[in-house]
């Protein structure tokens, strides 16, 4: 019995460490060096914004200034709806600052190299 328990927690163990490695983002960053400047590790933020966002799946992550604070910004879709859903979390806190819908031609022109 203590062999199948051992066995159990050792396959959960390896299992939750194989999901958390695939939630790790690529983050893009705006300019070099903003992501060594973030308290909250991509991972948490993507997180928290996943859980404002049920059912979704992250498309994009960056991590950039935005009125003065240091952000993440994750476009998530979700199934069935168009456009994405961008979650901008605080970089510092972790805190979300914002839930809002883009339709798919907002996404095309956040796309396009700004010039």
């Amino acid at each position: 019995m203590r062999g199948t328990l051992l066995t159990a927690a050792v396959l959960l163990a390896v299992s939750t460490t194989a999901t958390l490695s695939q939630q790790v983002p690529t983050v893009k960053e705006e300019s070099p060096g903003l992501q060594a400047k973030a308290k909250v590790p991509p991972a948490q933020a993507l997180q928290i914004a996943l859980a404002k966002v049920p059912d979704g799946a992250l498309q994009q992550a960056e991590i950039e200034q935005e009125d003065g604070k240091l952000v993440y910004s994750f476009d998530i879709k979700v199934p069935g709806k168009s456009g994405s859903e961008e979650v901008v979390v605080d970089a510092m806190t972790g805190k979300v600052l914002s839930v809002e819908h883009e339709s798919p031609e907002e996404e095309a022109r956040e796309a396009k190299p700004k010039s």
